[in-house]
């Protein structure tokens, strides 16, 4: 077995610091008169919160009037960048920590040459070679990776950063930190990898992120366990927890981390009135009163609600479906049906982009077997009548298609095509489409004809 998923970080760091992200996930931000037990292995340090969100923040920018501006490198809505530098190098500094720990391994598990020299050829050679369609577990590439994924763009998101900056961040990461980084040392990055990581990570980044909150207004418990619940908070955001971890290890604040949040409950009393209680960072109610059983969370608005950003989780698509492609004659393949399925980001009425992938077993014409054949493409969408429900569109991206799984036999293809979208609701839709795949270097040319459901996550499309 070879150590290259991004699971064996998070699993090794969190050995490292059990009891110590148990204290911090517990602490309660809110009470003066908590102080760590001095003569245990703690020194003489309290976890603060560091955290803050776009909703709380007083913004000067219209993101109607600019809803994709990046403001990552350019905070101008009171924005922590100074925190979320500090999460960053320490996503590096633990990265570079395992590493270590992998370079001291037998390089029959980790895959990871020992000579510096050829270390850095192989990840060259690795870089230059990719990026090529993965064969890992499903697994990995469509759990382990989001969920890293949603790693990454809490760091943003809980310094302050919109929905739409912290995918952004949540790519870079993924891309420069991860793929291109330190998994290029081990295998040849991932084209998968680097759509599905920071796309659907930020539909769990999100849901964790708001999962987190309402873990820890609760009181950090989860079905009445403080144990449950401490695990939960760390696994829901690891990087925060080991970062509160690190600091009470070493008595002083080496990395900004620390979460809080304020909640507004409304508690039926005795004598039937209601009173609403402000409950400050995690534990602490202001509000006097013998309440009733039964206390109910207040529920807030929506985030684009809240802060005017029409950008939200709601642009990620998922859709599934069939295909039949028409193969080119020199294939000497016969035509059938194939699952596919795709990932996209629907901008605007206007424009999308998704990520295509089908894969079938076909009869050769000439032998008594099989062939797996593969195709796999980035293609951008223009729509028509874009106000209307159903929606014509046209298409074209790159691509490759691919034999048996070999890579040596696979062919850069350019798409264009056309297609008809017709949104069932905010959040379902269907979609008819047509591709035509001429390949570069053969010469081959192939039709891609198919149907598929498209799921729109969280709000969907809010214009329906």
């Amino acid at each position: 077995m070879q150590i290259r998923s991004p699971f064996n970080i998070l699993f090794i760091l969190a050995l490292c610091f059990p009891p110590i992200l148990a204290n911090a996930n517990n602490h309660d931000f809110s009470n003066p008169t908590q102080n760590h037990d001095t003569e245990a292995t703690y020194l003489e340090y309290r976890s603060t919160s560091s955290n803050r969100f776009l909703e709380e923040l007083d913004r000067q920018d219209d993101f109607a009037a600019a809803p994709y501006k990046v403001s990552l490198f350019n905070p101008t809505n009171g924005e922590d960048s100074e925190r979320l530098w500090s999460q960053t190098k320490s996503i590096g500094f633990y990265g570079l920590g395992v590493a270590g720990a992998l370079a001291l391994m037998p390089e029959s598990i980790t895959n990871w040459e020992k000579d510096d020299v050829q270390l850095m050829n192989q990840w060259w050679d690795n870089v230059r070679q990719g990026p090529v369609w993965d064969r890992d577990a499903w697994v990995i590439n469509y759990i382990g990776h989001p969920y890293f994924g949603g790693v990454y763009y809490q760091a943003a998101r809980k310094s302050g950063y919109r929905q739409w900056d912290a995918f952004v961040y949540s790519a870079l990461m993924s891309t420069f930190y991860w793929e291109y980084g330190i998994e290029a040392f081990a295998e040849i990055p991932s084209i998968q990898d680097l759509v599905v990581t920071p796309t659907l990570g930020w539909v769990y980044g999100e849901w964790a992120f708001q999962k987190e909150r309402q873990i820890r207004l609760g009181g950090g418990t989860v079905m009445g366990s403080q144990a449950i619940g401490s695990t939960a908070l760390f696994f829901l955001d690891p990087v925060d927890s080991i970062g509160r971890g690190v600091n009470n290890m070493a008595g002083k604040e080496l990395v900004k981390a620390g979460t809080g949040y304020m909640g507004i409950h409304s508690n039926v009393l005795r004598n039937g009135d209601v009173e609403t209680q402000y409950r400050v960072q995690l534990n602490y109610a202001f509000g006097a009163g013998d309440t009733a059983d039964g206390l109910k969370l207040r529920q807030p608005k929506s985030y684009s609600d809240i802060t005017g950003d029409p950008v939200t989780y709601g642009i990620v698509g998922l859709s599934l479906g069939t295909h039949y492609p028409v193969l080119d004659k020199d294939r000497h393949l016969k035509s059938d049906f194939a699952p596919s399925f795709t990932l996209g980001l629907y901008f605007t009425e206007h424009f999308s982009t998704r990520l295509s992938y089908m894969r079938g077993e076909y009869e050769s014409l000439v032998e008594t077997r099989t062939h797996t054949y593969e195709n796999y493409s980035l293609d951008f969408q223009y729509y028509l009548n874009a106000s209307s429900r159903l929606k014509p569109y046209i298409n074209a991206g790159l691509g490759e298609a691919m034999l048996d799984m070999d890579r040596s036999n696979k062919k850069l293809q350019v798409n264009v095509g056309t297609g008809l979208h017709y949104s069932l609701n905010s959040n379902w839709s269907m979609m008819l489409d047509w591709r035509y795949a001429h390949h570069r270097n053969s010469g081959a040319r192939d039709h891609l004809i198919g149907s598929q459901v498209i799921y729109r996550f969280g709000e969907g499309n809010k214009l329906i």
